[in-house]
């Protein structure tokens, strides 16, 4: 069977955790971390982070008092992580665990243990996305919380797909030529949908290694807001909230509660 190509995330995190991470930055993540929270209690609550990444969400969640734990199978991130705690100054112990939401022995273990189950952006990239959605919910505890975001499902989707493969097929040199040709195309393109200085992120975000993110994300699954909506509510929550994606191909975002 043919190898599934991947991307490196925790590469690319290192670089921006490197390169890019700014005290602006830091406090843009931590505000927006904070909003998307806002009326969930997090001081002594179990809190897990499927997926860490560069550890913003993880390092925000265990400075609001969470007993933090974040998973994720790509152990390059840990290193990332290190350095985002340092540059945020919080120097408490953070639970970081390299580990697959699609292992089942590890979803079994934990079955209903969490208070808040938190991945952005994370879930379409495992390669079985409706199974990671399924174990992400296994995890939360009775009138718990599930906090996600899903790339939406639009007619381009499966093209983008093709491209995301073909970068994580090519040569070093191929997968530059491919972001240097793409990076002005996805720049207008936000540009026109949102009105908005694309290099303006937000979260705490930059947009080179955000438009590296988008172009090597592979894994790559997608779903549209009602299809997200339908497939969580069936294993026992309600949405509490939905926010669709500002560009079409961007991630919808979802804060569900189980009932």
């Amino acid at each position: 069977m043919e190898e599934t190509p991947r991307f490196s995330f925790g590469q690319n995190w290192q670089s921006y955790a490197t390169t890019s991470l700014t005290q602006e930055r830091i406090e843009q993540s931590r505000l927006a971390f904070s909003s998307l929270v806002n009326g969930i209690e997090l001081k002594n609550r179990n809190f897990i982070d499927i997926g860490f990444g560069q550890g913003l969400s993880l390092v925000s969640a265990a400075e609001l008092g969470a007993k933090a734990v974040g998973i994720d199978a790509d152990g390059d991130n840990v290193e990332a992580v290190k350095r985002v705690q340092q540059a945020m100054g919080y120097l408490g112990p953070i639970d970081m665990r390299i580990a697959s939401i699609l292992d089942d022995t590890f979803v079994y273990q934990y079955r209903g243990h969490f208070d808040i189950v938190h991945s952005w952006g994370v879930l379409h990239h495992t390669g079985n996305m409706e199974k990671a959605i399924a174990n992400a919910c296994a995890l939360v505890a009775e009138g718990g919380y599930f906090i996600c975001s899903i790339y939406n499902r639009h007619w381009s989707s499966p093209l983008w797909r093709i491209v995301k493969r073909f970068y994580n097929s090519a040569s070093a040199s191929g997968k530059q030529l491919l972001i240097n040709l793409l990076y002005p195309v996805i720049y207008t393109a936000k540009f026109i949908v949102t009105g908005k200085n694309p290099k303006k992120m937000e979260r705490g975000m930059d947009f080179l290694h955000d438009v590296v993110d988008w172009i090597g994300g592979y894994p790559y699954d997608y779903a549209s807001t009602e299809e997200i909506q339908t497939l969580v509510s069936g294993y026992g929550f309600h949405c509490l909230w939905v926010k669709a994606a500002q560009v079409p191909t961007g991630c919808n975002e979802f804060v569900f509660r189980r009932v």
